[in-house]
């Protein structure tokens, strides 16, 4: 009996003894088990009694109260529970790129009010903000970038006066953003934060004043990629402290406020695709800038600034169509610094000239798309891009008027290349056989455009490996590739290696993943944010199926949603692969849509959004998440081409590259449709401007100026595309005027390149009656020289106003039989110029008659009728192939109405929109 007391009283004892040594108080342990039970993949040691005993894996405690949960990459699936409520002493929740959490936030987060860090990048969490949100007063660093909140930022946010880093970008969040009333906190008075980074998502309406003031200590104020109108504040001149503002791909207008040069701290500064007007900005005194971009606004037309020679450490400079004019001093290539110079799609001219004395570190200088008629350089061997200018139709220019693209990509040396060769079959990707933690460093704004520069990644790379090995042991930190993507940030593409074994553990992958998520590591190239690939996937990996898996993080980067990474990852890099036949198309410039893509740009395919239908189906306006209006064709059932033949189509449309032809800008082959994405062109047709029905009003100097773009237009086809191409039906619908009325060749659907057979092609025309060459008639075949006969007709509706064929009349026959009778045709001289000074009328119908001849062989070619045009221009000293100081929105339009894509019932059949087929 006494026995059986002992053990009974032992039993008592180890119990009580349990308890006593237990450290984890009760209320954590059950939030904890709450947390194992509706999570998958939770840490293999999360089976053990005590989360503070023996510690769970990503649990910090301090006595018995969890204070830290670090747990980011380690693949957790599941919602955020209430239950988690119940840790009411956590300081840091970290569950960064867990893609498989999902669902909102708990609507009373504010009850954890001893939170300081709140760390969710790159899961899959959606629904709004909770209001309760603004209750965590002593939180410092607020990440929820890279999921899927939606609706606005609560006005309760302002409440967090302690919150240093605020990261809200790339999500869908909406509304405008928050400000303070009498009753209400907002966003202004977070006076101590360093960063706003509110990128990527959807906001709208003005910018408040208020929200900047003298009091704040930002660093960086980032919101691109927004909806944002209105002026740029100024107020934001007075945060003197700022050293990255990103603004660009918003509706901003008005002019840039002056006093933002007194932000002398500011290293980046972009502006670009607004609806900015008014000067270009004088940033003199901003000497710590490295990085500008004002490229795609409405600033008032002038020469080059010459500011930017007086900026110290500037090393890329960027202004494309920015209305920039005039002469290319030679000073502009001596800043110390500079990297890359970007003037294109501007009206420079006269000679690009280098000198001996450039920038030692000067790599690309673009200057496509201009007037410059000369090139000259003895010392400079790096990237010169100036094709689309008159220049690049001169002999001297073969072999320097290229049309390239600059490089957005760098590979380094190959990771096998890293292991030894006693690695043996199924080689693995580090020294000593060890397999790598793979994760990209993204930089939404950087100080440099050299992507070759071996200095900057060496430097990074010096830096972040000790301060990972101070935490973490660690062997090496290895670069393995850098890109520019598409929103222009810099993606560098890093591997950890472990330092022993083949892998590494699950603590160390938290520990890179927490140092890089809370940006613990200070880069020295602006703000950042992390993004691992789930390193669940690499036990066996092959060196192939590494290089598939680095491709496939690169995409990833690219995809906000990230559970659809490998799909779209795939669609992006190749989406043909669902193609019966026909091998991958060789693009140039022209980018892949998903139908999703396009749905979305155009409110799900709106009646408001219709601006046209013809016989290859309707056509749509829609406005991209960078700002730029498009024109989108989309096949109807009938319409649809087999896979080679929209292959051919798109290859062909994306290598034609002019200011005076319409570009591609996109592709959709998605879900059975195939739709093909233009540049929107803003003033309609020719034909429409003619006629009166587009509300554009052209004089006769409008006129040349229209003649000459397009004469420019085909020219390129004709001599400078790749191949060359016969348009095959040029008519004045097919010429549309755009911005500042630059006339844009288009309708490249009908068009088909040379043969190798003296360029003539036999095939079924499809052009338009009253522009057909009549020597097709007869031989059915089709030259370069039938374009010219139809230009000429163009040239006879400029003087005229008249159409081809109009009351049984055909106007070729008309103009003869008056030059014929009278010498001369004032009396059929369109009568809304009448009134003008016809300068150069005569020779220009002359040159007309001389396109109209019924033979081929004695037509000129599109070239000499361009010179032509030139020397008439020049003879009569007129000035108007520089841009329009005017606006587009002054030429002396009457009505929005008219547009090239519109299908008015009252239009004849012939006229057709040159996106309608």
């Amino acid at each position: 009996m006494n026995s059986r007391i002992l053990v009974f009283l032992l039993f008592i004892f180890s119990y009580y003894c349990w308890v006593v040594i237990a450290r984890t108080d009760s209320a954590d342990l059950a939030a904890l088990r709450s947390l194992r039970r509706q999570w998958q993949n939770t840490p293999p040691n999360w089976v053990r009694r005590d989360p503070c005993g023996r510690r769970w894996e990503g649990i910090y405690c301090h006595e018995s109260r969890v204070i830290e949960i670090i747990l980011p990459g380690t693949n957790l699936a599941g919602p955020l529970p209430e239950d988690i409520l119940l840790l009411s002493e956590l300081q840091t929740l970290d569950l960064s790129n867990n893609r498989g959490l999902t669902g909102p936030l708990p609507s009373n987060i504010g009850n954890l009010n001893n939170l300081v860090n709140l760390v969710l990048v790159g899961c899959n969490f959606s629904g709004s903000i909770p209001e309760s949100i603004g209750s965590l007063q002593t939180l410092t660093h607020l990440f929820l970038n890279m999921n899927h909140f939606s609706g606005n930022i609560p006005h309760s946010i302002g409440n967090l006066t302690n919150l240093i880093w605020l990261d809200l970008s790339e999500n869908q969040l909406d509304g405008t953003l928050p400000i303070s009333n009498t009753t209400t906190p907002g966003l202004d008075m977070l006076v101590n934060a360093n960063h706003f980074h509110l990128g990527n998502n959807r906001f709208t309406g003005e910018i408040p004043p208020r929200l900047f003031s003298s009091r704040m200590a930002l660093r960086h104020v980032i919101l691109n990629e927004n909806q944002i109108n209105g002026s740029i504040p100024e107020t934001l001149g007075l945060v003197r402290n700022l050293t990255v503002i990103r603004l660009d791909r918003n509706s901003f207008s008005g002019s840039v406020p002056q006093n933002l040069s007194m932000l002398t701290n500011v290293t980046e500064l972009y502006l670009s695709n607004n609806n900015l007007s008014g000067p270009i900005p004088d940033l003199t005194g901003m000497n710590h800038l490295t990085y500008v971009d004002l490229s795609n606004n409405s600033f008032e037309a002038m020469a080059i600034p010459r500011w930017f020679e007086t900026l110290p450490n500037l090393t890329t400079l960027i202004m494309e169509n920015t209305r920039l004019e005039g002469n290319i001093s030679t000073t502009l290539f001596s800043g110390p610094q500079l990297q890359t110079l970007v003037l294109k799609d501007n009206q420079l001219n006269g000679t690009v000239e280098i000198p001996a004395n450039i920038s030692r570190n000067l790599r690309l200088l673009d200057f496509r798309n201009n007037s410059i008629d000369g090139f000259s350089s003895r010392v400079y061997n790096r990237s010169v891009m100036l094709d689309e200018n008159p220049f690049c139709l001169r002999p001297e220019a073969a072999g320097i008027c290229i049309a390239v693209q600059p490089s957005t990509y760098l590979n380094f040396i190959p990771l096998q290349n890293c292991a030894p060769h006693t690695c043996f079959a199924d080689p693995v990707l580090g020294p000593d056989c060890r397999r790598p933690y793979l994760g990209n460093l993204v930089f939404r704004s950087f100080s440099f455009s050299d992507l070759e520069n071996m200095l900057y990644y060496a430097f990074l790379t010096d830096t972040l490996h000790p301060l990972l090995a101070s935490r973490v042991t660690i062997d090496r930190v290895c670069l393995v590739s850098s890109m520019i993507d598409t929103n222009g940030y810099l993606v560098l593409n890093i591997a950890f290696f472990p330092p022993d074994g083949d892998y590494f553990n699950r603590t160390g992958i938290s520990t890179v993943g927490n140092v890089l998520n809370n940006h613990i590591y200070d880069s020295p190239y602006g703000p950042y944010y992390y993004i691992d690939m789930p390193y669940t996937a690499f036990p066996g990996i092959t060196v192939s199926g590494f290089v598939l898996a680095v491709l496939t993080i690169y995409a990833g980067v690219y995809a906000y949603r990230q559970k659809k990474i490998a799909q779209r990852a795939t669609k992006l890099n190749n989406p043909f692969l669902s193609w019966n036949r026909g091998n991958v198309p060789q693009l140039d410039g022209a980018r892949w849509f998903s139908f999703e893509d396009v749905k979305q740009c155009t409110s799900n395919f709106s009646s408001g959004s219709e601006i046209g239908v013809g016989g290859y189906g309707k056509v749509y306006k829609g406005k991209l998440v960078t700002g730029e209006l498009v024109a989108i064709k989309r096949a109807k059932q009938g319409s649809m081409q087999g896979a080679l033949e929209f292959k051919t189509e798109i290859e062909l449309l994306s290598r034609v590259h002019h200011k005076n032809v319409v570009k591609l800008v996109g592709f959709c082959y998605d879900k059975g449709e195939q739709m093909l994405i233009y540049e929107y062109v803003p003033n309609g047709s020719l034909r429409e401007a003619l006629s009166g029905k587009s509300g554009v009003r052209l004089n006769w100097i409008k006129r040349l100026k229209v003649a000459l773009g397009a004469a420019r237009g085909l020219t390129y086809l004709h001599e400078l595309a790749d191949p060359p191409i016969i348009h095959r039906d040029i008519k004045s619908d097919n010429i549309l005027l755009g911005n500042h009325l630059n006339a844009k060749v288009a309708d490249f659907g009908l068009s088909i390149p040379f043969s190798d057979h003296r360029g003539q092609v036999a095939t079924q025309v499809k052009g338009t009656l009253g522009y057909l060459d009549p020597e097709y008639y007869m031989t059915q075949i089709l030259t370069e020289k039938s374009d010219v006969y139809s230009f000429g007709v163009v040239m006879l509706e400029l003087v005229t106003g008249r159409m081809p064929l109009e009351k049984n009349t055909y106007i070729v026959r008309v103009v003869r039989e008056t030059l014929k009778e009278t010498g001369g045709v004032y009396s059929l001289v369109d009568p809304a110029i009448r009134s003008d000074t016809l300068i150069g009328t005569e020779e220009f119908v002359k040159l007309a008659m001389r396109c109209l001849q019924d033979t081929g062989d004695e037509r000129p070619s599109m070239n000499e009728v361009l010179k032509e045009i030139e020397k008439m221009i020049e003879a009569s000293d007129l000035n108007i192939d520089v841009e329009s100081t005017t606006t587009s929105a002054s030429f002396d339009v009457e009505r929005e109405s008219g547009n090239p894509y519109s299908s008015s019932a009252s239009f004849d059949s012939r006229m057709s929109s040159p996106f309608l087929r």
